[in-house]
């Protein structure tokens, strides 16, 4: 899916949704998403679950679309791998990633009640209703926007800190909060009957791939680059869910992992997106505090080191068309790069899709450089090799480092901690050991950090052995390059960016053709018998072609089944009327438009077909055949 075919997919809109627009639609939108069905609050009859929710028909259609938009997108133009993981994770395998010891958010309870709330999420609610109100000193609106940029990464004690610098209480109360405090957001289990075998149910769907790697690579060819992809659930224990589809317990994702030598992360298609400008929000406009950068390409960003590499680039850019394509606003997208203190201590990089709703700009999409984390902690902890390799053309002399330990030395200087430390300096790389033999040539004693613990490392426990000798290829531990999409998200955002209003009492979701529920609706105008042959023959010419279709030969009136299946988003709708029989033709109605042509029954189904794949338009359809108009009020009737 090159940008010229994207180009000619895609009908940008040519101005930025307002939130003040998208706040003002919210109710009508909510009315509309609840009355036809889109999703619900799961269990409903007993009253409900926080954060969880159930797709109804149309929803659980345009997710299905989204998807598979997403895998054409990804998956089917970069040859990527697809693979389906568990969700259900032993404890060792996030113990080894780092989600049991770091995977937390911080909370605040009520000191009464005892109800908890997210507190990073309670100081930026706090602040945009402070600003909102106005009337605040000179400067104070800028300070509290700093404030409100660094709240992600605070620790524990700066967190309580600010919460009672601001004078923040329960929102439901008005109680004094307690002191910040981690909280872990993985789910826990016992997975078989002993109770000794605890799991967890998966935040993300990346470990899976992660510890997949060894098969990947050797279904791969042990070629390098590749990529692999999961589309699943994750699931999160969050403290406040709210916002609808925004923040949940459960929900869809969609990761791409990439994996790149670490010396080579160009990208071979960089060169057909260098020249695209999107909104950058840099680490130095937020710190600065100005609007995101626009005019500077992502091929001049890569190059002046603001986005770290190609690959990185590449996947910005094809996010966001992937998002237009979808039917976000373009207007309504940037990209947030995270700060230092806020990035992950491993990630080279990292940038947030950010979309604009009436809830403001929330993040649906993370794309990380997250260098050779992943791969190193599942090689330490399970003491299986996950490498790749760079073949050489001919024979080559490298040097090979053996690090030897004094068992019984380290044995005694650290006692119980002794396994951890050995089973650490097993696991280190040749680049980690150069490295530890580099500063143990300079000091006496160099620190290492295994887990939470420091230890002294001294000349007398380690030595080291250096041989050289010729090789065919030089093993290496692949970097990852991860964008990371959740689903849900994206859909509350494209309801949002979709949602139109004809006055109060119409509304409807203008979908692209491609994720809307169903392709298109078949009327047979009035309930006339002799209507259902070809009604019947469009609907199976249509469904040959795997194209989605809705008859409603109800005996409402026509305008009032244009209306239904407006609603929902059908972008198009065939009728039969009484010129059918002896013409053969039906008129095709267009949902944004309201204009009808009138086209051959022949034809028809593979006019629909082509507006849903793009290779048309709706202004190449009423160029072509001839316009039909309805009766005045027929519409309205």
């Amino acid at each position: 899916i090159n940008a010229e075919y994207m180009g000619k997919r895609m009908e940008p809109a040519s101005q930025t949704i307002d939130k003040s627009v998208l706040l003002t639609r919210r109710k009508f939108l909510e009315d509309l998403l609840k009355r036809r069905f889109f999703y619900t609050n799961a269990f409903s009859i007993y009253g409900g679950v926080a954060g969880l929710y159930d797709y109804g028909p149309p929803g659980c259609a345009v997710k299905t679309n989204v998807e598979a938009l997403w895998r054409e997108f990804f998956v089917l133009e970069d040859d990527m791998l697809e693979i389906s993981c568990t969700n259900l994770t032993p404890e060792v395998v996030f113990q080894a990633s780092g989600h049991v010891e770091r995977f937390n958010d911080l909370i605040v309870r009520d000191v009464k009640n005892s109800t908890g709330f997210r507190a990073d999420k309670l100081v930026t609610e706090f602040i945009d209703k402070q600003i909102e109100k106005g009337n605040l000193p000179p400067g104070r609106k800028e300070e509290l926007e700093k404030i409100a940029r660094s709240v992600d990464g605070m620790k524990a004690d700066a967190m309580t800190n600010l919460i009672k610098e601001l004078g923040i209480k329960s929102p439901d109360t008005g109680n004094d909060l307690s002191e910040a405090v981690e909280f872990n957001l993985m789910f826990s289990t016992q997975i078989g009957p002993t109770g000794t075998f605890k799991g967890y149910l998966r935040p993300e769907t990346a470990q899976g791939i992660f510890v997949n790697f060894r098969r990947l690579i050797e279904y791969n060819g042990g070629r390098m680059p590749f990529a692999c992809a999961q589309i699943g659930l994750g699931f999160r224990n969050e403290i406040a869910p709210r916002a609808g589809l925004l923040r949940v317990r459960e929900f869809q994702m969609a990761e791409i992992e990439h994996f790149v030598d670490p010396l080579a992360k160009n990208h071979p298609k960089f060169g057909n997106y260098a020249s695209y400008r999107l909104p950058l929000y840099s680490q130095q406009c937020q710190t600065e505090g100005t609007d995101p950068v626009r005019d500077l390409s992502l091929g001049d960003a890569v190059a002046q080191k603001i986005i770290d590499n190609e690959t990185l680039g590449y996947f910005i850019c094809r996010t966001y068309l992937f998002l237009v394509a979808c039917g976000i606003n373009p207007n309504n997208i940037r990209f947030r790069q995270h700060q230092k203190d806020e990035m992950a201590h491993y990630a080279t990089d990292c940038w947030d899709a950010e979309i604009e709703t009436s809830y403001g700009w929330v993040e649906c999409v993370g794309i990380a450089d997250r260098s050779a984390y992943d791969l190193t902690s599942h090689s330490r902890v399970s003491k299986v090799e996950l490498v790749a390799a760079r073949k050489f053309t001919a024979a080559r002399q490298v040097e090979v480092v053996t690090l030897i330990m004094d068992k019984g030395k380290m044995g005694k200087e650290f006692k119980a901690d002794n396994r951890a430390i050995q089973e650490y300096l097993e696991g280190l790389s040749d680049a980690e050991k150069r490295e530890l033999q580099k500063a143990l040539a300079e000091k006496e004693s160099t620190t290492i950090q295994v887990g939470e613990k420091s230890f002294t490392i001294t000349r007398e426990l380690v030595k080291f052995e250096v041989k050289e000798q010729n090789v065919m290829e030089e093993k290496f531990v692949p970097n990852v390059i991860e964008p990371s999409f959740g689903i849900g998200r994206i859909i509350y955002a494209l309801f949002e960016h979709r949602f139109k209003m004809r006055d109060e009492r119409r509304t409807y979701i203008d979908f692209p053709p491609k994720v809307a529920p169903i392709k298109v609706s078949i009327f047979p105008v009035v309930a006339n018998p002799e209507y259902r042959v070809f009604v019947e023959e469009i609907r199976k010419s249509l469904k040959r072609l795997g194209i989605s279709c809705k008859v409603d030969d109800s005996g409402s009136s026509i305008g009032r089944r244009y209306a239904r299946t407006d609603e929902i988003g059908i972008p198009f709708a065939i009728t039969v009327d009484n010129l059918t029989p002896t013409e053969k033709t039906v008129t095709l109605r267009e949902l944004n438009t309201l204009k009808q042509v009138r086209i051959s029954n022949s034809q028809v189904a593979q006019v629909v077909w082509d507006l849903v794949e793009g290779n048309i338009t709706w202004n190449d359809v009423t160029a072509t055949y001839k316009a039909f108009e309805l009766e005045v009020g027929a519409e309205d009737a």
